[in-house]
């Protein structure tokens, strides 16, 4: 579903938008909200964090929504039962950003089948390598739900290859080295690179970390299949200002 979303996006002319939201940051009780404003204002898919007591890809806004959102009790399981409660309200695909302890103590096959019913078609672990996804995929195969794979800017043509032919939904494609974090810079070079994972790759690329203006937005857009922005939205949401969330969805149309 997630890959059908985006091609269905890039068949009108527009790149993909996916904002990352943190789970349980301002409470539980707000996710339904945010989701469903989210999607009223066209974002493609939206990428939901759960908070982590280690989350080691993440940057300073982030790691601090993700402690808010410890301190409010949130938990995996508490998430996916609030996403589960509005389901059927939800019309645009969920992607999990999670890490692989939660998963273990959860189960990966009761994490799976739970994470069908709250509306997950794709899953992203930062810390579990290529090489260990048997630990999950069966399980998440099992409920058609994508295993989205992260590939960096110093991955070598060989990985970059293996990574694109074991990703689902679309390649998540970090546009920096580092952590989370809105940037002012980019690495130069990076159409050629992107050029690269696009000539590698037979689903949609779509960049990701340090995107934070409506600019950026533009600038990845021109030459990847869509964006996620992370870090901004959080820092917008915190804030309640909706009006920097449209403006970078804005960007990402024709």
């Amino acid at each position: 579903m997630i890959q059908k979303a985006i091609e269905q996006v890039l068949a009108n002319g527009d790149r993909a938008f996916v904002p990352y939201i943190m789970a349980g940051d301002g409470g539980l009780e707000t996710l339904k909200a945010t989701i469903l404003r989210l999607q009223k204002i066209g974002v493609t898919a939206i990428e939901i964090g759960i908070p982590f007591t280690d989350p080691v890809a993440d940057g300073p806004t982030i790691e601090l929504a993700g402690q808010r959102a410890l301190k409010n009790g949130t938990t995996l399981k508490s998430t996916l039962a609030t996403l589960a409660s509005f389901a059927e309200e939800i019309t645009v695909p969920l992607v999990a950003m999670t890490y692989l302890n939660p998963i273990l103590a959860y189960g990966a096959e009761k994490f799976a089948h739970d994470a069908k019913q709250a509306g997950i078609h794709g899953v992203i672990i930062p810390d579990m390598p290529l090489e260990e996804r048997a630990i999950i995929y069966q399980a998440l195969q099992q409920e058609q739900i994508a295993l989205i794979q992260l590939i960096s800017l110093t991955s070598p043509a060989e990985r970059i290859k293996k990574l694109a032919a074991a990703s689902e939904g679309f390649i998540y494609a970090v546009t920096v080295n580092g952590i989370t974090g809105a940037r002012n810079a980019f690495a130069d070079e990076l159409e050629k690179h992107f050029a690269k994972l696009k000539a590698a790759s037979p689903i949609p690329v779509l960049a990701g970390f340090g995107i934070s203006t409506p600019e950026h937005v533009k600038k990845f857009a021109s030459f990847s299949d869509g964006v996620i922005v992370g870090s901004k939205i959080v820092d917008a949401l915190a804030n309640d200002d909706w009006e920097t969330v449209e403006a970078l969805v804005v960007a990402s149309k024709k």
